[in-house]
């Protein structure tokens, strides 16, 4: 059993594999999953096994790029719990989410891709916890309460900066080449903007740093485990 398992595995990774590659090159609109069957080297019918459609396809491809995410984004700080101020956090973040094809489509607001995450309750659940509001949301009073953020800004006005330079520099990094020229790294300038605008004079302690690493990173596995209890329900196994 346990070999037919890791043989449907294999092949439903080369399926989202695939999909990721042609969706990235064409967009969802153009793609079909015929398409995506013929590079995958597999029938149409067997992705039909795995994904009753198309919609049910990419919604698992976003899933699966998703989790890659968190996964990264919770190994950075288990590795270097100082990444976990909001200097180090803002462009890891952002860096990592880069990282994701899928990811830079949504910043440069492919419409197709946006309508398909947003129009069943399902997809929408997974389509929200990928924004930088529900990041905010779940991060930054853990933050607050660690004292890694200033106290003289009431917490929904800092949760609404760091959305806004998030959002504001996600986009631009994705798209060097609609941005003004920097003298810098664009990751640097992030760092030192968000170290202005949130950051207190004082340096935190080192117990606190790790504190709010340990209770950041229980947040992420909260949003990762949310993620496969929605993968879960929705997966078939053929």
């Amino acid at each position: 059993m346990s070999q037919l398992i890791e043989h449907h595995s294999r092949k439903a990774a080369r399926i989202l594999d695939s999909a990721r590659e042609l969706v990235t090159d064409h967009g969802v609109r153009k793609v079909t999953v015929s398409e995506i069957a013929a590079a995958a080297g597999v029938g149409k019918g067997t992705v039909y096994l795995y994904w009753p459609t198309k919609e049910d396809l990419i919604l698992g491809l976003f899933a699966r790029e998703l989790l890659a995410f968190l996964e990264a984004v919770i190994a950075g700080i288990t590795a270097d719990p100082a990444a976990v101020l909001p200097r180090h956090l803002a462009p890891l973040l952002i860096r990592t989410g880069l990282r994701s094809p899928l990811a830079r489509r949504l910043t440069t607001k492919d419409a197709g891709l946006l309508r398909l995450l947003t129009e069943q309750a399902g997809d929408r659940d997974l389509f929200d916890r990928t924004q930088p509001s529900a990041m905010c949301e779940a991060v930054m009073p853990i933050l607050r309460r660690h004292g890694l953020l200033r106290q003289d800004r009431p917490p929904a006005d800092q949760s609404y900066a760091m959305h806004a330079v998030l959002v504001g520099f996600g986009t631009t990094m994705s798209a060097p080449d609609s941005a003004p020229p920097s003298a810098g790294d664009p990751g640097d300038v992030l760092a030192d903007t968000v170290a202005l605008l949130l950051e207190p004079a004082a340096a935190p302690a080192e117990q606190a740093v790790t504190a709010a690493a340990d209770d950041t990173i229980a947040a992420f596995r909260q949003t990762r485990d949310a993620v496969l209890d929605i993968i879960g329900r929705s997966q078939t196994l053929p």
